[in-house]
């Protein structure tokens, strides 16, 4: 076997690795590179991007942006496998933009093609020496895998972006042990080490958090992503402990009802089910489809029984706050370094939606480095490679102490043996 880092030894966004066994190249991930970070443009890769792909395939782990989002330039004859419900909240999101953004309109045409699988279920693609397993992990995306890979009598675990401090994460020894056992080598991402200021505080606590605050407070605003499902959920059971009607607008209902109908096996937990009310879904204005409809029995009810409302940077969502009655309280639900000027991700039209009077409660999709310490005990691997990760000679640093962490540059590759 053969391994190969394209792209995401010094990154963190549009991570590319190859796999490669008798003339087979398995591919993981072919997204973006993030945005307002520097480019170094298209990666062009021969059996992925272009020429002959017969004996090629791609896994994607979940479904942000920088994983998946550059797969409209592939060859349509070229697999693509990755999980059900992971592909049908990109259909969700690709629809909703497809008016607006081309490349979402080709991602819907390109999903009717991909392949998925099923969870802890070993499965191998024609001609290909790679079996396969898709492990269920915790991440800021629903529905997200790392791989068990195996060939060569070498087998590899390429973990895709994950933590153990959300409300799933909490399972993961039993799953390593039941699925995965001791590795040779770990393909892993290690996004923190370069922002060891990243809240890992548990899910549940933030949950309780949020609770409290939305009890406090009669009119509570969240920005969050969309896609951050764990998040979407745990604000609206949150939202109904605390008695307050939970609204959100059409896409952000129909990504939840995706989740709630899906029958993954983490809707078996009541987080990921409706309580005594469904979330809202705020009405928009036939007459003006760049605003909500807003009427005077909305906002009395608004004001007279308090509410949590998920929003998003958008002047459609910034009229409709401007119309709410009474005081409001803004959250910032997200990484904080969108709302920072100078850096690279800096939004600012969510720092202009935000405002300078808002509060910051969040905690981060990617595992910490105590953590991934207690991860990498669990699977005792013979060798660490860092993606996904702005600085990999600190992660060597943080862990060359107990394991040989293998620091690559883009275009590298190792051929490891059992």
């Amino acid at each position: 076997m053969n391994i190969k880092i394209h792209r995401g030894t010094h990154q963190i966004g549009g991570c590319v690795t190859e796999y490669e066994c008798d003339g087979f190249h398995l591919f993981v991930d072919y997204g973006e590179e993030l945005p307002g970070g520097p480019k170094k443009g298209d990666l062009q890769v021969e059996g992925l991007t272009y020429g002959d792909v017969q004996n090629s395939a791609l896994l994607i782990t979940h479904y942000h942006g920088d994983h998946i989002g550059n797969i409209i330039k592939l060859p349509k004859e070229l697999p693509i496998y990755m999980g059900k419900v992971g592909r049908d909240i990109q259909k969700v999101l690709s629809n909703h933009l497809k008016n607006k953004i081309k490349a979402h309109k080709l991602m819907l045409e390109r999903l009717e093609s991909v392949k998925t699988f099923t969870e802890h279920e070993e499965f191998s693609i024609p001609n290909s020496p790679f079996t396969i397993m898709p492990v269920t992990v915790d991440h800021s995306a629903f529905d997200a895998y790392a791989f068990k890979i195996v060939a060569d009598g070498v087998l590899v675990y390429h973990t895709g972006d994950f933590r153990l401090h959300g409300f799933r994460g909490g399972n993961t020894a039993d799953v390593l042990q039941k699925y995965v056992g001791e590795v040779d080598y770990v393909v892993c991402e290690a996004t923190n080490v370069s922002r060891p200021e990243a809240a890992s505080k548990a899910e549940y606590n933030l949950q309780r958090d949020f609770e409290t605050l939305f009890k406090e407070n009669k009119g509570c605003i969240v920005y969050l992503s969309s896609t951050n499902i764990d998040r979407l959920f745990s604000l609206y059971h949150a939202a109904q402990r605390a008695h307050r009607a939970f609204y959100v607008d059409e896409y952000q209902k129909e990504v939840m009802d995706t989740v709630v109908n899906s029958g993954s096996i983490w809707t078996r937990s009541e987080l990921f089910q409706y309580g005594q009310y469904e979330p809202v879904p705020l009405i928009n204005n036939k007459f003006d489809k760049n605003n909500f409809f807003v009427y005077d029995s909305f906002k009395k009810a608004l004001d007279e029984h308090g509410y949590v409302l998920i929003a998003r940077a958008s002047p459609r969502f910034d009229k409709l706050i401007d119309q709410i009655p009474g005081e409001k309280k803004k959250i910032l639900s997200m990484w904080n370094g969108y709302v920072k000027e100078g850096t690279d991700a800096y939004n600012a039209n969510l720092a202009k939606s935000l405002d300078e009077d808002f509060d910051y409660m969040h905690t981060s999709g990617h595992i910490d480095m105590a953590d991934l310490r207690e991860f990498f005990r669990l699977l005792r691997p013979k060798g660490i490679i860092p993606i996904h990760t702005e600085k990999p000679e600190a992660f060597a640093k943080v862990f060359g102490d107990e394991w040989p962490v293998i620091v690559l540059n883009d275009g590298d590759s190792i051929s490891p043996k059992k």
